[in-house]
């Protein structure tokens, strides 16, 4: 059992959950420069939107899908690092920067569904964005973290029989390389490896949609498990890139427990936190995660 928090980590616990993953996203400010496609729509809904910026490239690109954080309950994808921005298209890598719906607009598994439609609108718009539809990956931090591995080691959740051109492209991905991330969203999980205050966050019943009454019945355990990422890991999935802002505990812990279970299955997953590096360890963790997921895209 985790020992109680202190007031510090319970603060911490409330600022991973809460806020955007400073390593991955900006406070204000735009990107260096506009995206070729901007505010296109992806879905039905106001928030189902979608940036995209074009590698300079004569062949089709790999593209990496930037998932903003918030706790499911804020952000924009105007929130990307400009930095991440330019390290991806200097590398000849297209971007893509998703809005999904918020909790208050949609609960549980809305954010996650809209992130994988966002994929398979991107796949079947490949050819006219000059994009390689087998070379996506999924990056983001916090709440965008949770979505990208999410999607990333759930089963394939393409229907070839659908009527929807989108819904029958594929949802999967090659990398994740992720910031500050929740690999489970079960507060039973969260209150044995983190702490019990982290898992009272309030953030928690809206994702799920779920008043005070429901929380400890059935029907939340089991969606407790499915919104966690690490229920759908399995052999073959992709490999990680974790890094956490914060020192070595508790917050990591989401992190090591994650890399226990795949180094079990034999997937790679690369893991830092803030007291691997001296000074500021940003610029580090960006060229790090870009270089990471540029390794694992076809013909690299």
């Amino acid at each position: 059992m985790t020992p109680a928090l202190t007031k510090k980590h319970f603060l911490l616990c409330l600022s991973l959950l809460l806020v955007p993953a400073p390593a991955q996203e900006q406070k204000s400010g735009a990107p260096p420069r506009p995206p070729e496609v901007a505010n296109i729509s992806y879905g039905p809904h106001e928030r189902h939107v979608l940036d995209l910026w074009k590698a300079r490239s004569d062949a089709p690109t790999p593209v990496v899908v930037f998932i903003h954080g918030g706790g499911f309950r804020a952000g924009d994808k105007a929130n990307i690092s400009p930095v991440l921005l330019d390290l991806c298209l200097n590398a000849g890598t297209s971007v893509a920067a998703i809005n999904y719906r918020l909790s208050h607009q949609a609960p549980y598994p809305a954010p996650m569904h809209d992130g994988a439609r966002a994929i398979q609108f991107i796949r079947w718009n490949a050819k006219q964005w000059n994009i390689n539809p087998m070379a996506v990956a999924a990056t983001g931090g916090s709440a965008g973290a949770g979505i990208s591995l999410w999607i990333g080691f759930h089963e394939e959740m393409a229907d070839s029989k659908s009527e929807d051109p989108v819904k029958r492209q594929s949802t999967r991905l090659v990398a994740m390389g992720v910031f500050g991330a929740q690999t489970s969203y079960d507060p039973r999980f969260i209150a044995r490896n983190i702490g019990e205050a982290a898992a009272r966050h309030p953030a928690l019943a809206p994702f799920y949609g779920l008043d005070p009454s429901q929380l400890h019945t059935d029907r939340a355990y089991r969606l407790y498990e499915d919104a966690s990422p690490m229920t759908h890991l399995s052999p073959g999935d992709p490999p990680v890139f974790l890094f956490y802002v914060e020192p070595n505990q508790p917050l990591p812990q989401f992190g090591f427990l994650l890399k226990e279970r795949m180094d079990r299955l034999g997937i790679e997953c690369e893991m830092h936190h803030r007291d691997d590096y001296q000074g500021n360890a940003l610029p580090q963790v960006h060229r790090q995660m870009v270089e990471f997921l540029q390794r694992h895209f076809p013909g690299k």
